[in-house]
């Protein structure tokens, strides 16, 4: 451990947009805010290749890109932006209470106010093929990339509402949309299987499974294998949607803070704040339902504007 405790006033765990957003924020209503990029910084996006959605970026950029712009931003006004995780915490259950964390086993903090921007993490199928052509083909967010493969035929992994939405999502732009379900039922809603069984261009496929995708930097095709039978066959796609869900980053939060059964923090009304005062959370860490960077980064400002009312409180 270290010989002294650093105190500060605002502390934000995590990067990608919530975390940049909440620390412009923060840098400019003069809390002096730290961040704690963790081990991936800037989060999910910096696996997608291209990002057309982003508002302010007309010509489209890259994960990458963007993710620096924010944090060039950020640190613009006065956000220190550290490499580092967060590895052990003790939050306050009171009110004025100190914050107290441990970054990478040994370095002390007391905050006045956490800003958890942690995300979540894509679960994907483990293949080599799968992870080496992820953002050059493969992809766990049709919102966020269907737009690229306009007319084109794509294979939509999963069996519940997530891969229902993701494949009539896909239909309204993709010339054909294949459904693999590993099992013989889907676990969707009865209301999102009716919408994927009227959907034309949906082809479901049951007890299939991905073998292979198919590819050496693009996504080609995908070798696909009936787990019944095990007759394996190829199918012509260029873009592979692996929709079987994400798993919220908040293992360090568990028993300390309110969290639903899947493990998204749960915060209060329309507000960042979470069970404990002084705390906050925002971005994908709370937000199963949208999950895009710009509704990560609007809970950051909010985030950050929560986090500067109650500092207020406290005077």
């Amino acid at each position: 451990m270290s010989d002294s405790v650093e105190k500060i006033k605002c502390l934000i765990i995590g990067s990608g947009p919530a975390g940049y957003t909440a620390a412009i924020y923060a840098s400019r209503a003069d809390l002096h805010p730290v961040m704690y990029t963790g081990l991936q910084p800037g989060g999910q996006l910096t696996t997608t290749t291209e990002v057309d959605n982003f508002p302010g970026y007309p010509d489209g950029t890259d994960g990458n890109a963007m993710m620096n712009d924010l944090q060039n931003q950020a640190e613009r006004f006065g956000t220190e932006v550290r490499f580092g995780m967060v590895t052990s915490i003790d939050l306050s259950n009171e009110i004025g209470g100190i914050h107290k964390v441990i970054v990478d086993n040994k370095t002390e903090i007391e905050a006045e106010t956490v800003i958890i921007s942690t995300g979540a993490t894509a679960k994907y199928l483990g293949l080599e093929s799968e992870q080496r052509l992820i953002g050059g083909g493969v992809s766990a967010c049709a919102t966020c990339d269907g737009f690229f493969y306009k007319g084109q035929d794509v294979v939509v992994v999963g069996a519940g509402d997530t891969a229902a939405e993701e494949a009539t999502y896909l239909a309204n732009i993709c010339k054909k949309v294949t459904l693999l379900v590993r099992k013989d039922y889907m676990r969707a809603s009865k209301a999102m299987q009716n919408r994927v069984n009227k959907t034309q261009n949906i082809t479901v496929l049951y007890h299939t499974e991905i073998d292979e995708v198919l590819g050496e930097t693009v996504v080609e095709g995908v070798r696909i294998i009936n787990n019944q039978t095990k007759e394996t066959k190829v199918i012509d796609v260029t873009g592979v949607f692996i929709a079987i869900g994400h798993t919220p980053n908040t293992t360090l939060f568990k028993g300390v803070l309110d969290m639903d059964e899947v493990g998204y923090l749960i915060t209060e009304g329309k507000s960042t704040k979470t069970n404990l005062p002084g705390v906050f959370a925002c971005g994908d860490v709370q937000d199963k339902e949208y999950r895009q960077a710009v509704t990560a980064a609007g809970t950051g400002c909010m985030a950050a504007l929560d986090s500067e009312r109650y500092l207020g409180t406290l005077e």
